[in-house]
């Protein structure tokens, strides 16, 4: 019995502690959002047309990303982000930019 009752207090714990996480993951979220600055990727213009948009929006993992393209605007124009294991400028090497 006394085994039961510790199982249900480290499940609790668990339970509660994993709700303050999304929370304030949540929060770190939405406030990131907040302040986000929109870029348009511009390298060559005539190419590149006005719907090719990303945003800095708190993403920094290439499991995030969708293309070569846009982890490329991550890496040069976001903060924090984390795609550019060896530091050679390429992000996403054996996802994306291959």
């Amino acid at each position: 019995m006394n085994r039961f009752i510790v199982i249900l207090i480290v499940l609790g714990l668990g339970w509660y502690g994993n709700q303050k996480y999304r929370t304030h993951q949540q929060e770190l979220l939405s406030h990131s959002s907040e302040t986000t600055t929109e870029y348009v990727a511009s390298s060559e213009p005539d190419v590149l047309s006005n719907s090719t948009q990303f945003k800095c929006d708190g993403r920094t993992h290439c499991s995030q990303m969708t293309s070569c393209e846009e982890a490329t605007f991550f890496i040069n124009n976001c903060p924090g982000t984390k795609m550019d294991g060896n530091n050679d400028g390429i992000p996403c090497e054996r996802q994306w930019c291959q």
